[in-house]
């Protein structure tokens, strides 16, 4: 069976999955209930980040972990696994213990890794059970001031006409900033080239220097170079407009309508993980998520803090999953 079909298989038994990982965490938490239960958490518990240290994903991280430790009185480890475009850490937190003293931060990357790698050593639905979103971002469409558009409908229409002549950078092959150009042109019809560079760092200083046209990036980068007059922004992925942005129309309502990409990130644990264990973390998250010097730290880094019920972040994992299985199928950009 080709790959792509056991992903689209896999998504379609998605809320099977689920209901047999919970009922399998409770089978074991009732044949092991003969035996004193240790107090929750007994230990430090690691804290697992799919990416090396620095970026939105370090500051997520400290800031919820230091909030959580105060909460329960047990060290947080942050463990930076970063390689294999998230799939190691990813792989370590699979097959990490299911007592709750393992959690994993899981990110866009987490939903759409299955659509552009085969053979994973691990499955996104079987191997996992989703506590809560914790934060929510967009990107920016933003252009080099030279082309001649002021509008995302401007942007389809020149790209309509000159073909795969205008490029857009990104931040590399299967990021966020390639998926938001591929999705655009998926529900657009229109060609563009892709111009993968190594990092958003470089990215942006490619757009500033005119050698790509367009590029999607986080509105905390782009921003002070928009303001400075360097870029124009034409719209933001996300499905409502950003108080950051207030003036700044979605892609969505400028033409393209359904357009929607989220920068999310969640926390997640071992499928097996007792239902208690995942319940209380889930409502010390929530109450870490309202905090007001959590939202402001978030806000900085061009974030909303969110909270979802276990069972609602797990239905969003598997609509992006299949969401982008389709759309990286349609475009062929499947990788070993």
């Amino acid at each position: 069976m080709p790959a792509y079909a056991r992903n689209r298989k896999s998504m379609l038994t998605h809320h099977a999955r689920f209901i047999l990982c919970i009922a399998t965490a409770m089978s074991t938490m009732l044949l092991s209930s003969v035996a004193p239960a240790q107090q929750y958490p007994h230990k430090p518990i690691r804290f697992i980040v799919p990416f090396p240290p620095g970026g939105a994903t370090d500051v997520i991280s400290r800031v919820v972990g230091q909030k959580l430790h105060d909460a329960l009185g047990q060290q947080i480890i942050i463990d930076s696994r970063g390689g294999g475009a998230t799939v190691v850490g990813t792989e370590l937190a699979a097959r990490a213990a299911p007592d709750g003293h393992t959690i994993f931060l899981g990110t866009f990357g987490f939903a759409t890794t299955p659509a552009l790698h085969r053979n994973l050593p691990y499955d996104v639905v079987r191997d996992f059970a989703p506590v809560s979103q914790i934060a929510q971002g967009m990107l920016v469409l933003a252009v080099h001031p030279s082309l001649p558009v002021k509008s995302v409908g401007e942007l389809i229409a020149m790209a309509k006409a000159k073909g795969d002549r205008i490029n857009f950078g990104t931040s590399g092959g299967g990021t966020s900033t390639s998926l938001a150009g591929i999705l655009l042109q998926s529900m657009t019809g229109i060609q563009m080239t892709e111009v993968p560079y190594k990092g958003s760092g470089p990215g942006l200083t490619g757009l500033l220097a005119g050698e790509v046209n367009i590029a999607f990036f986080s509105s905390v980068a782009a921003l002070p170079f928009a303001k400075a007059g360097k870029l124009r922004i034409l719209g933001v992925t996300s499905a409502k407009r950003t108080s950051l942005l207030p003036d700044v129309p979605t892609i969505a309502e400028s033409g393209t309508p359904g357009y929607e990409l989220s920068q999310w990130y969640g926390i997640i644990l071992p499928c097996r993980a007792p239902p208690q264990i995942v319940s209380r973390l889930h409502n010390e998250f929530v109450r870490i998520m309202h905090r007001d010097d959590v939202r402001e730290v978030f806000a900085a880094q061009g974030l909303d803090a969110t909270a979802t019920s276990p069972a609602e972040f797990a239905a969003f994992i598997a609509s992006e999953v299949k969401k982008w299985s389709r759309v990286l199928k349609e475009k062929d950009t499947r990788r070993d």
